[in-house]
């Protein structure tokens, strides 16, 4: 069995401001995409029809994924389904009946319909965003219970907050739309930057050792865990997104976008907060 080996970067190169300097300066720049989004749309992140109302229809045609979008006019979306001749269009329209013949129309098998209404989609996002901050606040509850101590605790939460931040804003710029799949992405990120903040502070405030050497130890059950979570959803966004496989690109995605953010924020916000706590009189 072949171990990993994370290298030992030489956190004595650099001060405490130096090293959450870059984290930082991330999260301010994700938070500016998120505001600019906001002015311009409405909402910090462009809603899928999951959560605005919609539908979608599956096609099965030899048009190419071009034609299919000239023909269609009203699509939002063409995705084509790996192996096969079909495609699935969405489009935020929710007359299903009048999709279907203009699909049927312009000479396309209709294989199957799924519609949302306009208002079930606000009662879906408003109880996605309730979800999502109630999981927030709970872990956030949980981390201060845990260590009792607000430097460790407060860098835990800022940690989890700045990796739903940058995923995020980075949805924006890719132009990603917020769909259960990402939803549950969210969700989960909040348990994988837990995680992995709270083994490091397990291991710097509560194990033996000098900083240094409590903080490798971290780092070397932590990066290979996060590492490993992102080839495995590497994986999962190529062959999901390949087969057409609804949710999963998505929640791939964006948790491709959170784990890696979650590794700069940990080992290197999380950590200057810390090291900052342990030798700079606050924790005496």
């Amino acid at each position: 069995m072949v171990e990993f080996v994370v290298p030992e970067p030489d956190y004595d190169r650099y001060s405490n401001r130096q090293l959450a300097a870059v984290p930082l300066a991330v999260l301010a720049l994700a938070l500016l995409v998120l505001a600019g989004w906001t002015l311009m749309t409405g909402t910090p992140v462009t809603p899928g029809i999951e959560f605005t109302g919609g539908t979608e229809i599956q096609v099965a045609t030899d048009a190419s994924q071009s034609e299919v979008r000239q023909t269609l006019d009203y699509a939002e979306s063409v995705q084509p389904i790996a192996g096969s001749n079909e495609f699935i269009v969405t489009t935020q329209e929710t007359d299903s009946e009048a999709i279907s013949s203009a699909a049927r129309s312009a000479g396309y098998e209709v294989v199957s319909v799924q519609s949302r209404s306009a208002s079930f989609g606000a009662d879906a996002q408003r109880l996605a965003l309730i979800g999502i901050g109630v999981a927030f606040v709970g872990m956030s509850l949980l981390v201060f219970a845990l260590f009792r101590t607000f430097v460790p605790s407060i860098a835990v939460v800022i940690s989890a907050f700045s990796d739903i931040i940058i995923p995020l804003a980075l949805m924006n710029v890719f132009q990603i739309k917020l769909s259960l799949g990402s939803v549950a992405a969210l969700l989960m990120l909040i348990g994988y930057s837990v995680d992995s903040d709270i083994l490091l502070n397990n291991h710097i405030l509560r194990r033996r050792g000098s900083f240094y050497e409590s903080t490798y130890r971290a780092m070397q059950t932590g990066v290979t865990m996060t590492i490993t979570s992102i080839s495995a959803m590497v994986v999962m966004w190529i062959v999901s997104s390949l087969f057409g496989i609804p949710l999963l690109p998505d929640l791939a995605i964006v948790l491709v976008f959170g784990l890696t953010a979650d590794l700069m924020n940990t080992y290197m916000l999380n950590l200057s907060l810390l090291r900052w706590y342990k030798y700079e009189g606050v924790a005496r």
